[in-house]
């Protein structure tokens, strides 16, 4: 579990306004890695519930300085 310490502007600046508020939203949030890349960055999901059973979700790739761990869970 992480938490989200920081998010580059630069991955927001070409979306719709409702894209760029689900993603801020994940900000301060704490998330579970569900993968670390070959640059050692952390990905991050959150989902939301639109209504009507729809849901959608975004990623979000952390590096170590993007992020805070808080728990270190070995499977």
């Amino acid at each position: 579990m992480v938490k989200v310490l920081y998010i580059d502007p630069k991955i927001t600046e070409h979306l719709p306004d409702e894209e760029v508020r689900d993603i801020n939203s994940m900000l301060n949030q704490v998330l579970k890695v569900y993968k670390i890349d070959e640059y050692d960055c952390a990905w991050v999901e959150k989902w939301w519930q639109r209504g009507e059973g729809q849901t959608e979700s975004h990623s979000l790739s952390l590096s170590s300085n993007e992020m805070e761990l808080l728990t270190n869970i070995s499977n």
